[in-house]
């Protein structure tokens, strides 16, 4: 066995021995350094090759489903390989990969790890103006896509597409190249050489919830061993069934829908839907016999708006990340299934790093614990510990699941990462039994009266409501407290904004909520989200700074003043 894998399926075995007891867990734990590693090559041919077990298991909306094993999935990238090299894509290239949830997608992926491309996945969603920023600061060489969105690179002006050499799509669209052409072609691919730990492996843009992406940077080990942290977090054994709901292009697809599961010898599950629904999305999970769960707080809001007791489920774990859990979300599953849904913590920058693992005590509403391998710190705007201040990662030993840096960007990199830490930008607080709460994005954290304020302790409230599905809190300027919480709001379904509605929340606000931390001030108003689905709370405080320095009330915003019984 290669050297690098040996190591790599050592530490990963600790890890799944010692799942339930997450104190020996860390300390036993230690991540591989491998000077040569290639996860494709050295890890999933070896694992993959005469393995039967279902690898990837794709079900379409109308019924339609296909399975395909390990070996398969190993004859595929293997195949896929020749026909990206027969093509011009070699190592170091950049390769966009804009395709949905298709097999060709797990093909590409595998590919490209094995010819030592770099990936840089892409939702479908982009516009022209995304795919040609995106073409520009990335220097991308390839594109594969589907069909219909080719049509898309086509219609953009020959100055914007002058890096990119190959043009590959599912299906036939004009002088592009057939992936599907790649079931024609030999499957003993060999590698051109070796692959160095620090050599690129993917590229991402990240969500853009306070300014322009930046383009990060992640090597053949940080993502592909990194994220032995997220298959620890998640609960992932061998045999297991796991859904990931998340679309391709985002880092939470790689994390949970690529390297966590195969990492673990798990079945990738899928679910194809042209528009979610939750009652389908339930059923489908009960009858396909989904194990484990991981969805973002946009989907456990939509779900616990069913009546989950009738789903037939077969869930042994349930996690959620992407954005905080509230624990009004977290209990309504708990009396539903009687499984807690555990909650975890991360960036693009880096794999999972915080989050309750199976059976450790949870603290409602804590996002968790350091991870075995990482070790975090929180520090005050002095760079000083704290219990509450910035989430810091220590670099000194540097965890493997971190990123290389800010791609093309030194100067954002040395922002990020100086003395002796990565700074996350999140703000978090220490409780007492060692587990970090989530309080929200520096940008987002405000003061109101001279008492800080966190927009999601205000919001896990505001959900609670039997009306609110969605809620995010602003500070809108006020002339004597400085700023007073302001919470915009999406009703759910059956709720329509009025007079009466705004008066019952801002009742509801003041009952659960100390002075200092009430709502004065909402409005019904559409979210604005990143296309990744994160809300936009820049956009929303500008939208009100501007609001108040005009004067503005809009049709659907409504103070406490406008109503006698809550003045004072």
């Amino acid at each position: 066995m290669h050297t690098a894998a040996k190591a790599f399926l050592d530490a990963r075995d600790t890890l799944l021995r010692l799942r339930s007891d997450h104190s020996k867990a860390q300390s036993a734990f230690h991540w591989p350094q491998p000077v040569q590693f290639n996860w494709a090559l050295d890890y999933f041919d070896p694992m993959a090759r005469g393995n039967a077990q279902t690898a990837l298991w794709i079900v379409e909306e109308d019924g339609a489903e296909a399975r395909y094993s390990f070996d398969t999935m190993h004859l595929r990238s293997q195949r896929m390989a020749h026909v990206l090299r027969a093509h011009g894509v070699s190592r170091g290239d950049r390769v966009m990969l804009m395709l949905p949830n298709c097999v060709e997608l797990w093909d590409a992926m595998l590919a490209c790890i094995k010819l030592g491309a770099v990936m840089i996945p892409a939702t479908t969603l982009l516009t022209a103006d995304d795919l040609a920023d995106r073409i520009a600061r990335a220097g991308i060489a390839h594109v594969l896509t589907t069909a219909p969105d080719a049509a898309k690179f086509d219609a953009l002006p020959a100055t914007a597409m002058q890096t990119v050499r190959g043009r590959f799509c599912t299906g036939a669209h004009a002088s592009w190249i057939r992936l599907q052409d790649a079931s024609e072609a030999p499957a003993d691919f060999a590698p051109d050489g070796a692959t160095t730990a620090a050599d690129p492996l993917l590229l991402y843009f990240t969500s853009g919830t306070t300014s322009r992406p930046k383009l990060v940077q992640h090597s053949h080990i940080s993502y592909p061993i990194g994220h032995l942290s997220t298959m620890y977090w998640i609960g992932l054994q061998p045999g297991d069934v796991h859904w990931n709901i998340s679309s391709p292009g985002w880092a939470k697809h790689a994390w949970s829908c690529f390297f966590a599961p195969w990492n673990a010898a798990a079945c990738i599950f899928v679910f194809n839907q042209a528009r979610f629904n939750a009652d389908a999305a339930l059923d489908a999970a009960a009858r396909c016999g989904v194990t484990t769960l991981c969805a973002p707080p946009t989907v456990w809001r939509l779900f616990i708006q069913q009546d989950l007791k009738r789903y037939a489920v077969k869930f042994r774990e349930l996690v959620g990340a992407g954005e905080p859990l509230n624990p009004e979300i977290i209990a309504r599953v708990q009396a539903a299934w009687g499984i807690t849904i555990r909650d975890g913590y991360g960036q693009t920058e880096t794999c999972c790093m915080v989050g309750n693992a199976p059976g450790q005590p949870l603290q409602p509403g804590a996002m968790g614990r350091p991870l075995p391998g990482w070790r975090l710190e929180l520090l005050d705007p002095d760079g000083r510990p704290a219990d509450e201040g910035e989430v810091c990662v220590a670099l000194d030993p540097r965890p493997v699941g971190l990123m290389a840096g800010y791609a093309g960007d030194a100067e954002k990199t040395a922002q990020a990462m100086h003395h002796g830490y990565y700074h996350t930008g999140d703000v978090a607080q220490r409780n007492a039994d060692g587990s970090f709460t989530f309080v929200g994005r520096i940008d987002d954290v405000f003061k109101a009266s001279d008492y800080r304020i966190s927009p999601f302790e205000l919001e896990s409230v505001l959900i609670a409501h039997p009306a609110v599905a969605e809620a995010a809190v602003v500070p809108s300027p006020d002339p004597v407290r400085l700023a007073v919480p302001k919470a915009f709001i999406a009703c759910r379904t059956g709720f329509e904004p009025s007079r009466e509605l705004a008066l019952d929340v801002l009742r509801y606000a003041r009952e659960h909520l100390a002075a200092y931390k009430r709502i004065r001030r909402i409005e019904f108003y559409e979210l604005p989200k990143t296309i990744s689905g994160k809300i936009r709370r820049v956009e929303l405080r500008t939208l009100e700074q501007g609001s108040i320095k005009n004067g503005d009330r809009r049709a659907g915003e409504y103070w406490e003043d406008d109503f006698p019984d809550l003045r004072g």
